[in-house]
């Protein structure tokens, strides 16, 4: 796809964004009382937000124009914002996280993978160098301690030599009996087929009878072969059979990927010529206008002085730098407003001075009256349901505002290689001379003022001003007062040495590569239809990788975001062993490239003991997450922190540490710290409930795969470890079996099926479903008791309770 292309299909998300900003104040202006209705908005627009934020992903990872990517990020930000923000009103309606839109893509005409939420690239890819260095550091420092994660996966156990001796003795023995075997059938075969020569060679055999029997099984053979052909040409036209050649990469792909990498570098490119321009256009500015900016802004100010003079009969003050100096008087106003203004000011004082005077009559009488109204207004608005204000509807705005202005019917036609706009670049650096240039006027102005003053008037100084900074230095004292109660632990020490303290102690440590498009599995497409029968659904697994994309990779990703949006602080993962808890939490390291400490209760036993200890740990573990932010704080098993009762099996590894810490360490997150902290829970129905929920803002159930899911994950991890996927193999049988087993168990079978042999002898023994039904069955699934438990447990947490008193109409 050319460069052209990527722009018209910008042009036509930026129109499609403009509509959509146009029509959501309308409808969501209006207080409304039905929450079907609500919701249906709240819905819609939330969809059409994930296809302009689709589209436009795709152009800002591929638009290779450096000041076109510095709009189309802005206006990317705001969209990830605006569609959290409308996450969060859907979830405070419907009193779920869950959320399904069948009825809603059949209107808009789309198909559920449509509302699949991407990460967008440039959160790897920005900070791709500063990753990498910080990974070899990690890798460095595992290696000098001796915890080579290389040698902790695949551990070598000694053998004495003797032993080792046998074992070669045993194998050498059973190669040669094979051997043997083979030699002894060769013989054996040659005997029998003399045997048979011998007599059927009495009888002479008619040669007619002999090529019919030939000719028989050959047709045989023949239509066999071509009814199978017809029968899978049919599969394919009906769609039920990919076609062949179906999962090879073409040729068009290969090139398709050679043009984003080169597109890629010309991005870089373009980058970098745009830095040094920036520096370039503004040095030669500074030399060809920077005199007579310096000239224009004085004759400007010498003008207002005297003005002010003709018109107030003094000199005014002059603003101070604290308040932006004379850029207040004159921002973006002509000499004649800035009279006018003058004028308008001192009328405003006499009429305000008037007003004061009539209001202190009028008082008392209007506040019984004002009462006796706000209580009536609130008890309607309680009623009614409004739209919460949003903070990224006016970035949205601003961006779209400024396509029109810049952008829209722009004359690109001299720019081929969408290289930067020079003029832009100037535009924008005179504003920044101007402002530099005018903190120098304003002293010289100042210092000409005062001459004035002492020359026309004879005026000193008022006193009133040095009275006005001491104020200002006390208040200063006091902040700094403030500063000094939050002391610093490890004030002495650099960031590098703490990062390397808790790599040693093991808190930090490296994440696995997993991307959360390993997270396998399929769309609920019944969630609607089971809602309207009153029946919840369990979750489907996309919609967890939905919520952890929201929730835990967008606002780690990016920092506008992060900042604006409903701040998610902590969240909880809860579901029974081997549906990819863990999994989840190594791949929103692995796509925003964030730094994972490991405070399990397991993994800080007899670390920094005591009091004073577990306080140091904190500091430095909080520490180093901010400053090489973004990072992810792991809890495993985080029900042990929470234990009703601690097992005496456990008392010695004190789990419940970090009971009290947690809510203070929560309190002190800001907006600005893009700090996560994430809890793996296999059974938290062993935790106090209120404390439990009081630290994790949003709790997930992950549920266990249900067919469809089963269906696609059989296919996907047998072809991922080396397996072939034939009509022999019923892939829809294995996935009915297995309902209640977990991706764990499913992983776990098809590594165990598929050793090198199997995967060898596939050619002539194709693979079957007994085979992974036979290897299941050792294994525990999760039983209907198990999921009951967790289902009941989630119904007494906060939402849990909100969801099941609105469906009984409480």
């Amino acid at each position: 796809m050319s460069n052209t292309m990527y722009n018209k299909m910008w042009h036509q998300t930026q129109e499609a964004l403009g509509a959509l900003l146009d029509k959501e104040p309308q409808k969501m202006v209006e207080p409304q009382r039905n929450q079907g209705f609500i919701f249906q908005t709240l819905a819609t627009f939330y969809i059409k937000y994930v296809q302009i934020f689709r589209n436009l992903e795709n152009v800002y990872d591929q638009i290779v124009h450096p000041q076109k990517r510095i709009l189309i990020r802005k206006v990317l930000d705001g969209v990830m914002g605006r569609i959290l923000e409308l996450k969060n009103e859907m979830v405070e309606l419907e009193l779920t996280e869950f959320h399904y839109f069948d009825d809603i893509l059949q209107d808009l005409k789309l198909a559920p993978q449509q509302l699949d939420i991407p990460i967008p690239k440039y959160f790897l890819k920005e900070k791709l160098e500063v990753i990498k260095g910080r990974e070899k550091i990690l890798a460095q420092i595992l290696a000098d301690s001796g915890i080579d994660t290389s040698e902790m996966k695949f551990p070598v156990k000694s053998m004495p030599f003797d032993q080792a001796v046998k074992l070669i003795q045993i194998a050498e023995r059973a190669r040669q009996g094979r051997l043997r075997a083979l030699f002894m059938k060769q013989i054996y075969l040659q005997e029998y087929r003399a045997k048979q020569s011998k007599t059927l060679g009495k009888k002479v055999t008619d040669s007619w009878a002999a090529a019919l029997c030939i000719q028989k099984v050959w047709r045989r053979f023949h239509q066999c072969k071509k009814t199978e052909k017809l029968r899978e040409e049919e599969m394919i036209f009906l769609g039920m059979n990919p076609p062949p050649l179906f999962n090879e990469v073409s040729a068009t792909v290969i090139q398709a990927e050679k043009v984003d990498r080169l597109r890629n570098e010309v991005q870089m490119k373009h980058e970098e010529d745009y830095r040094e321009a920036l520096v370039t256009i503004k040095n030669d500015l500074k030399l060809i206008e920077g005199l007579d900016i310096k000239e224009n802004l004085q004759d400007q100010i010498r003008h207002w002085f005297i003005e002010c003079r003709n018109l107030t009969g003094t000199f005014p003050d002059y603003p101070d730098i604290e308040e932006g100096g004379s850029a207040i008087i004159f921002s973006n106003k002509t000499i004649q407003q800035v009279i006018e203004d003058i004028i308008a000011n001192q009328e405003e004082e006499e009429k305000n001075e008037k007003k004061k005077k009539k209001k202190k009559e009028k008082q008392p009488k209007k506040t019984k009256r004002q009462k006796k109204g706000t209580k009536e207004k609130n008890k309607e608005e309680d009623e009614k349901w409004k739209m919460s204000p949003s903070l990224f509807l006016p970035v949205m705005k601003e961006g779209c505002n400024a396509y029109k202005e810049i952008w829209m019917n722009k004359d690109e036609s001299w720019n081929f290689s969408q290289d930067f706009d020079p003029e832009l670049i100037k535009e924008e650096k005179r504003k920044e001379l101007e402002s530099e240039i005018r903190v120098q006027v304003d002293e010289l102005m100042r210092q000409e003022l005062k001459n004035l003053k002492l020359a026309v008037d004879r005026e000193r100084e008022h006193p009133a001003k040095v009275g006005k900074k001491k104020k200002k230095g006390k208040k200063g004292k006091k902040k700094e007062k403030k500063t000094k109660k939050d002391k610093d632990l490890t004030a002495d020490r650099t960031i590098e040495s703490l990062y390397k303290e808790l790599v040693e102690e093991g808190l930090l440590i490296q994440a696995l590569k997993v991307n959360l498009s390993d997270y396998i599995g399929e769309y609920s497409y019944l969630g609607t239809t089971l809602r309207q029968v009153s029946i919840e659904p369990m979750p489907s697994l996309l919609d967890v990788r939905q919520l952890i994309t929201l929730y835990g990779i967008w606002p780690l990703g990016s920092a506008a975001v992060h900042e604006k949006a409903p701040l998610v602080k902590s969240l909880l993962l809860a579901g029974p062993s081997g549906v990819g808890k863990k999994m989840l939490v190594h791949a929103i390291c692995t796509e925003t490239g964030a730094n994972l400490f490991n405070l399990s209760s397991s993994n800080i036993a007899g670390k920094y003991p005591g009091k004073n200890g577990l306080q140091m740990m904190l500091h430095a573990v909080f520490k180093v997450a901010r400053q090489l932010q973004p990072s992810v704080v792991w809890i495993e098993d985080t029900e042990k922190t929470f234990y009703k009762k601690v097992p005496n099996a456990e008392k010695t590894n004190e789990p419940k540490r970090l009971k009290r810490h947690l809510p203070q360490i929560l309190k002190l997150l800001k907006p600005d710290d893009r700090i996560l902290i994430v809890g793996t829970t296999r059974r938290p129905f062993d935790a106090e409930l209120q404390p439990f929920c009081r630290v994790y803002q949003k709790i997930i159930l992950v549920p266990r795969p249900d067919y469809a899911s089963r269906y696609v994950l059989w296919k996907q991890i047998i072809e991922r470890n080396g397996g072939v996927l034939t009509s022999a193999l019923n892939v829809s049988c294995l996935a009915k079996v297995t309902d209640g087993f977990t991706q764990g168990h499913i992983v776990k079978v098809v590594k165990a099926v598929l050793t090198d042999q199997r995967i060898r002898r596939q050619i002539h023994k194709p693979l079957t479903a007994v085979e992974f039904i036979t290897a299941i069955t050792s294994m525990d699934p999760v039983y209907k008791e198990e999921e009951e438990s967790f289902k009941n447990w989630y119904a007494k947490t906060p939402l849990g309770k909100k969801r099941a008193l609105a469906i009984t109409g409480g």
